[in-house]
Formats: C-alpha cells, sequence, structure tokens
C-alpha cells in the first residue's frame, strides 16, 4: 500500500485531513509530522527565512526516508518553499493550496483573497495568479488582510478574530465573485452566518482532492 505523509504547522490539521485522505485515496494509508514552529518562526520573521526552508526541506526528506511516496505540506503560508523543494525531492511533493487556485480559477474571475497573516496573503495571490496564467484566465485578484486577527486567536480570543474575519469578508465580497480564505481557520467564522454574499473555498477538501487527480495520473 503507497503511503502519505502530510507535514502540518498546526496541531489541529491531522484530524482535519485523516478523513479527506481516507476518502479520496482509500488505497493509501498516511502519516503526519507536525512542527508548528515553521509557522510560528514564519510570523515572527514577517517573511519566509531561508533557515525555515532548510527545516522544512528536511522535514520532506526525512519523511521520504520514512517510505512515503508522495508528501503534502498542508500550510499555505510555506507554500514558496514548498516550490522550491519541490524539484529536489525523490517523491511528488504537493503544496496544499494547489487544488484551490485551480477551483478558485475555474469558477470565477474576480477572485478575492482573503488572509489573517501578511505571509500568508503574497504566497496564496501568487499561487491563484499562477493558475490563472496555466489555466488561460483573465482573472482578477484582489487582496485584503485581516491584520491581527490570527493575533486574537492565538491569544484566545476567537470571537474577536471571527468577528473581524466576517468584517473582512463581507468588505472583500461587495469586488469579487469568489473568495479564498488563505488560512483554513478562517472557515469557522463564516459558520455562524445564514449565508454568505459570494461562494468561498478553504484548502483542505480541494486540496485533497488534486492531489488525489494527480497521484492517479503518475500511476497511469
Amino acid at each position: 500500500m503507497p503511503m502519505l505523509a502530510l507535514i502540518h504547522t498546526v496541531a489541529t490539521l491531522p484530524a482535519v485531513f485523516q478523513p479527506l485522505v481516507r476518502q479520496a485515496l482509500p488505497g493509501w494509508s498516511s502519516f503526519n509530522i507536525l512542527d508548528e514552529s515553521l509557522l510560528q518562526h514564519t510570523i515572527r520573521d514577517g517573511a519566509l527565512s531561508n533557515r525555515t526552508k532548510q527545516r522544512l526541506a528536511q522535514y520532506v526528506f526525512s519523511a521520504a526516508d520514512a517510505g512515503a511516496d508522495a508528501i503534502v505540506v498542508t500550510c499555505s503560508t510555506l507554500g514558496n518553499a514548498v516550490d522550491s523543494i519541490a524539484s529536489i525531492t525523490s517523491v511528488p511533493l504537493f503544496r496544499i493550496d494547489q487544488g484551490m487556485a485551480n477551483e478558485a480559477v475555474r469558477k470565477a474571475q474576480r477572485i478575492g483573497v482573503l488572509a489573517t497573516l501578511p505571509s500568508t496573503l503574497e504566497p496564496t495571490g501568487t499561487m491563484i495568479r499562477n493558475a490563472a496564467r496555466t489555466a488561460d484566465r483573465n482573472c482578477i485578484i484582489v487582496e485584503k488582510l485581516c491584520d491581527g486577527a490570527f493575533g486574537r486567536l492565538t491569544a484566545g480570543d476567537p470571537a474577536a478574530h471571527d468577528a473581524m474575519v466576517v468584517d473582512g469578508f463581507t468588505t472583500l465580497a461587495l469586488q469579487t465573485e469568489l473568495i479564498i480564505l488563505a488560512q483554513a481557520s478562517m472557515a469557522r467564522a463564516l459558520k455562524a452566518l445564514d449565508h454568505t454574499q459570494v461562494p468561498y473555498l478553504t484548502s483542505p477538501e480541494p486540496g485533497i482532492a488534486h492531489v488525489a487527480k494527480e497521484l492517479a495520473a503518475l500511476s497511469t
């Protein structure tokens, strides 16, 4: 049975991804690697440092050495590092937000990107622009940062985080046809709404669906 490794930076994410992997890749087993400091250091530094990129690469190589036949990095903030590491890995390496970006450019022309971390806003916007270019789609990307919201969440004030996300979403919805949530943790804020003005996407489900599609294509 082939094996998928998932590298996480948030402790709650293994439980989110396990059922998605079982459903999308029933013939695969999986294991998780968790290091919250990868994200914490990027937030502290204000950007993805070379040292963090190197540490992520070590986890990727370790996962391959442990028997992984494919690897997924579930943190969007680390997306640019994943792109640079992919060319030197011995197994397929995926960033979780690729499927979300592909779906967004198929469904909409005016796409909003909502983030609670500046370090995630830039790589997510870049990925969507690249996906639009690959799909030959003339998409307009509108970015908005809910500045300070992630800090409120980590400080134990989820209500303040959720209010800031809802406010940012409402503002961005007036300018766009579809909104990308750069952090999967943002979706919880919108669940309290009876309805949203425009549809939105998060990375886990389309991300794993994309991985399953790519792996199926590689096996044929």
